[in-house]
C-alpha cells in the first residue's frame, strides 16, 4: 500500500465517525423541529396579553401597584368576578351582546353563500365585473360612510335599536363573499350538472346540494362575524343612545372611575367576555381549519 493510499484510508477513518453521528442526529432530530420552535415562540408572544389580562383579573388593587409587576398572582382574587359582574349591569349588556351577535351571524349565514353562489356557479353577461366592485367594496373604510349611514338610519328611524347593525349582515359582506366564491369554485361542476338533470332548479341545487358540501365554510364565515360582532365598538356606540341597550364592548367604559380605572375588575370582565369567543373556536375548530384550509386551495 502506497503513502498515498495510506493516507486516503486515515482521513476515511476520521470522517467515519462523524457520518454516523450525522445519520443519528438525521434519524432523532426532525428537520421540522426548527420552524416548530418557532412557532411555539410566536404562540407564546400571542398568548402573553392574554396571560396579563387573566392573572390581572385575579390580583387584588395592591398587586396591581406593585412595582416589579407579578407574573403570577400571589393569591387567587376570586371576588373580583362576582364585583365586576355585580359593578354594571352585566346580565343586560351580555343579553344585549347576544342579541346583536345571534343577528350578524345569522345574517352572515344566509346571505353570503348565496350571494357567493350567483358569482361563482351561475354564469350571466357582467358577473366579473360586478364582483370586482364588490370587492373594490372592502377598501372602503368605515368613517367614510358613517355620516351617509346615520342619515339614512335616521330617516327609517332605526336610530336607538340594534336595526343598523344586524339588517346590513344580510346584505353579505365583501370579505365572506370571497371566501365562500373561493370555496365554490373548488366544487365539481358535475354536481350541479346532475342537480339539473334530476329536475332541480337553481335555487333547489343551492339548497339541497351545494350548501351541504359547503358547511364548513359557512361554519368559518359564522365564526368570523360572530367574533366580529362581539367585540364590535364603533357601530353600537354610534347608533344606541340608551344605555339598557349597551353591548359589553361598551359597557367595559363603566370600569373607568372619574379620576383612575378599576384594571381588576375591569380585566376580569374582559376575561368574562373573551371566554364565549374561545368556547366558539373550540367548539368549531374542526370546520374553521377545514372550511380555511380546504376552501382556498380548492379556490
Amino acid at each position: 500500500m502506497t503513502v498515498a493510499q495510506k493516507e486516503a484510508s486515515r482521513l476515511a477513518a476520521r470522517r467515519r465517525p462523524a457520518r454516523r453521528w450525522g445519520r443519528f442526529f438525521n434519524k432523532t432530530v426532525p428537520e421540522s423541529l426548527g420552524p416548530r420552535l418557532i412557532l411555539i415562540v410566536m404562540c407564546a408572544l400571542f398568548l402573553l396579553p392574554f396571560w396579563s389580562m387573566a392573572t390581572a383579573a385575579f390580583k387584588t388593587t395592591q398587586e396591581l401597584s406593585t412595582f416589579p409587576p407579578t407574573f403570577f398572582p400571589l393569591g387567587l382574587e376570586w371576588s373580583n368576578f362576582s364585583t365586576a359582574v355585580n359593578y354594571i349591569p352585566f346580565g343586560t349588556f351580555f343579553i344585549n351582546s347576544v342579541i346583536l351577535t345571534t343577528g350578524i351571524a345569522l345574517g352572515a349565514a344566509i346571505s353570503n353563500p348565496l350571494i357567493a353562489y350567483g358569482f361563482s356557479r351561475i354564469n350571466w353577461p357582467g358577473r366579473d365585473v360586478l364582483f370586482g366592485i364588490v370587492m373594490a367594496t372592502i377598501f372602503i373604510p368605515f368613517p367614510v360612510l358613517i355620516v351617509a349611514l346615520f342619515d339614512i338610519f335616521a330617516k327609517l328611524g332605526w336610530i336607538n335599536t340594534f336595526l343598523p347593525m344586524i339588517v346590513p349582515a344580510f346584505f353579505g359582506n365583501p370579505f365572506f363573499i370571497f371566501l365562500m366564491r373561493q370555496f365554490f369554485r373548488g366544487l365539481p361542476g358535475e354536481i350541479s350538472e346532475a342537480a339539473r338533470i334530476d329536475g332541480a332548479n337553481e335555487f333547489q341545487t343551492f339548497l339541497y346540494v351545494i350548501l351541504p358540501l359547503a358547511r364548513p365554510a359557512v361554519a368559518v364565515v359564522v365564526i368570523f362575524a360572530a367574533v366580529a360582532a362581539w367585540g364590535e365598538f364603533l357601530a353600537p356606540l354610534l347608533y344606541l343612545q340608551d344605555e339598557a341597550k349597551y353591548p359589553l364592548s361598551i359597557g367595559l367604559q363603566f370600569y373607568r372611575q372619574e379620576h383612575a380605572v378599576s384594571y381588576n375588575l375591569l380585566m376580569a370582565a374582559s376575561t368574562l367576555i373573551v371566554l364565549p369567543v374561545v368556547a366558539l373556536f373550540i367548539a368549531f375548530q374542526r370546520f374553521f381549519i377545514e372550511g380555511v384550509t380546504v376552501g382556498s386551495v380548492k379556490g
